[in-house]
């Protein structure tokens, strides 16, 4: 008998929209005290200057916006279009993206000061997203969705990025523990997508535990291959910003068993 296809995981509403709204005000915080020459400064992330960087990170939540304000200015009430991109699948989809996106965050970058940018999107969202439905569709350029669903993705590009403005600025700004939580879901349930199985276990305490990879299947006690890791070296992994080896040397990464090498299947984004 086939293995049982897993359920997909399910998000609070309320938390996810506080989340959101609590780290973005976490980093709204922290850009309004960049210098002009921290603002100048690489950011890591290819050409991008730390203020292409705020600026993306700004983008993660205006998006919200205008997606809210397309389904509300849809007079002809057409139907929405069927879901096609998952929360667990939106993680494949973004790369094929990468270069259209970046060249919207330069142009965004340069129509305003950061300050504006934040001040702008932070008042639009707290009048839009009262209102707006989670069951709703949007269509993106990533495929259609629901608007809760992402809701949910913002946590991910939220939490990235505050972690490449911490790192390129030298700032500590603070991660908001549910938007840190359903980000580590997130990609761990996006790894379990790529390799689906039941030989290894992923824990990323005190967020998530996932198996995958395909194999032998356990039915009691330890099982025989377990990776562990922090929330924060996890999200680095999956999104590119260390390797596997790395990590394994620095102690940062557990593994133990024979399908417990996750080094291939890593990044899951960039």
């Amino acid at each position: 008998m086939p293995p049982a296809k897993k359920r997909a995981r399910s998000y609070d509403s309320a938390k996810i929209r506080a989340a959101v709204l609590a780290q973005f005000g976490n980093v709204r915080a922290a850009v309004g005290r960049l210098t002009p020459e921290q603002l100048a400064s690489p950011s890591g992330l290819g050409e991008w200057s730390v203020r292409e960087l705020a600026a993306h990170l700004c983008m993660a939540v205006e998006s919200v916006n205008l997606y809210i304000e397309n389904i509300e200015n849809d007079k002809n009430n057409a139907p929405s279009p069927a879901p096609v991109v998952t929360v667990a699948t939106w993680p494949f989809a973004t790369a094929a993206h990468a270069g259209a996106i970046s060249g919207s965050v330069t142009e965004y970058a340069a129509s305003a000061a950061p300050d504006e940018l934040f001040a702008r999107t932070a008042a639009r969202i707290e009048a839009l997203l009262p209102g707006a439905d989670d069951d709703r569709v949007v269509a993106m350029r990533l495929g259609a969705m629901r608007l809760g669903d992402y809701l949910v993705t913002r946590t991910v590009e939220l939490i990235v990025h505050t972690d490449d403005l911490n790192r390129a600025a030298g700032l500590a700004v603070p991660f908001d523990r549910q938007a840190l939580a359903a980000c580590t879901r997130v990609l761990a349930d996006a790894l379990a997508v790529k390799a689906p199985g039941s030989a290894t276990e992923v824990r990323v305490p005190p967020y998530a535990v996932v198996q995958c990879v395909a194999g032998p299947r356990h039915t009691r006690g330890t099982p025989p291959n377990v990776v562990e890791t922090d929330p924060l070296t996890w999200i680095r992994l999956a999104t590119g910003r260390t390797d596997w080896r790395t990590e394994i040397d620095a102690a940062r990464v557990g593994a133990s068993g024979e399908r417990a090498d996750l080094g291939g299947l890593l990044p899951l984004m960039g």
